[in-house]
């Protein structure tokens, strides 16, 4: 099936492509791992300004959604520009938090804990009122901490509140001190359960909601970082000579990048299709398709420019070395290939 987007959402993502083509995300990135939080923060108060967060924001509490696929242009573009920060975790945390603000229900806005809504959790109402508005203004950054994953927050010195699902219960947490990672972009902090915000039934439900946000802005997330690092490698092979000839000439490599443009075309319509399935039944298999096939794809791509470029690729000073660090730590961010594999299986089992 072939997903066209309409021209307000083509606008929308070439308005932050240019955006954040001049933003120099390679230096927020390098600012980042030196520990200065300030060009991060400048930066998310430039998208905050082109609205990246609204659409993950139902209109009755102040947003402009929920609007799935506009969510997914916008990650897309973030991806490709490897933007640091907890951006699916605060994409996760608007669901959360409509879900259980009673935000959810197909007549708009509805009190906490209606029949109309799918909330009910004690505690739920304000929350959401307080930060549903903030999250849409693209003024407050959530780092979300869902089962099953290892209690581990995304960036936490970045996020204006880090909470996490523990059974029934949203909590505020503890940060512990910093762990390094792989992507210089990330870093992950150990985290322990500290204030109770709400709880329920409907906390663990709403979290469901919430993962399958998270991996779907995540699987965005990487499909644009994987048309990044070919664009790139494509320049690149074109570029370099060997033998009096560009490299990109040679039949081995052309089939790499062959393979990975094929596998990039191919993980593109799953996550639109997914985040069509937005409301249905069917959005959990969706999105975990979308998922395996988008961390597979970008990989590949991370594999392939790493192989084309050689050892330059993998150095500090070269700047494709983040987006290939970055495919790496978003594969199995919100789910590993493998989990999402035996989810799609479990979800046809029942069907």
């Amino acid at each position: 099936m072939k997903f066209i987007l309409d021209a307000e959402q083509r606008l929308f993502g070439e308005t932050l492509h240019r955006l954040l083509d001049g933003a120099g995300t390679p230096g927020v990135i390098r600012s980042r791992a030196a520990g200065e939080p300030e060009p991060v923060r400048s930066l998310w108060r430039a998208l905050a300004g082109a609205g990246v967060f609204a659409p993950a924001v139902p209109e009755a509490a102040g947003g402009a959604g929920p609007l799935p696929v506009e969510l997914v242009t916008a990650f897309h573009e973030l991806g490709r520009h490897a933007v640091p920060g907890p951006l699916a975790e605060t994409a996760a945390a608007a669901e959360l938090l409509t879900r259980l603000g009673g935000f959810s229900g197909s007549g708009g806005a509805g009190r906490a804990g209606d029949e109309s809504g799918t909330a009910g959790a004690a505690g739920a109402g304000g929350l959401a009122a307080e930060w549903l508005p903030r999250i849409a203004e693209g003024t407050a950054a959530v780092s979300l901490v869902l089962p099953p994953a290892v209690p581990y927050a995304l960036d936490a010195d970045l996020a204006d509140a880090v909470w996490l699902v523990d059974g029934d219960r949203l909590c505020e947490t503890v940060p512990g001190a910093a762990r390094s990672s792989l992507d210089p972009g990330r870093r992950l902090f150990p985290v322990r359960v500290g204030t109770v915000l709400a709880r329920g039934p409907a906390v663990r439900a709403a979290a469901r909601a919430a993962g399958d946000v998270g991996a779907l802005a995540c699987a965005a997330q990487l499909v644009g970082l994987g048309r990044r690092l070919l664009e790139a490698t494509v320049a690149y092979a074109a570029a370099r000579h060997q033998f009096g000839r560009p490299i990109g000439s040679f039949q081995a490599v052309k089939h790499r990048l062959a393979d990975v443009l094929v596998a990039l075309e191919y993980a593109r319509p799953l996550v639109h299709g997914a985040a069509l399935a937005y409301g249905s039944p069917d959005l959990p298999r969706d999105v975990s398709a979308a998922k395996a096939a988008a961390s597979e794809a970008a990989y590949a791509a991370a594999r392939t420019a790493l192989q084309v470029h050689g050892a330059i690729a993998y150095t500090d000073e070269y700047d494709l070395g983040l987006w290939i660090r970055r495919a790496r730590a978003l594969r199995t961010a919100w789910g590993s290939p493998a989990d999402h594999r035996a989810r799609v299986m479990s979800c046809l089992a029942e069907s």
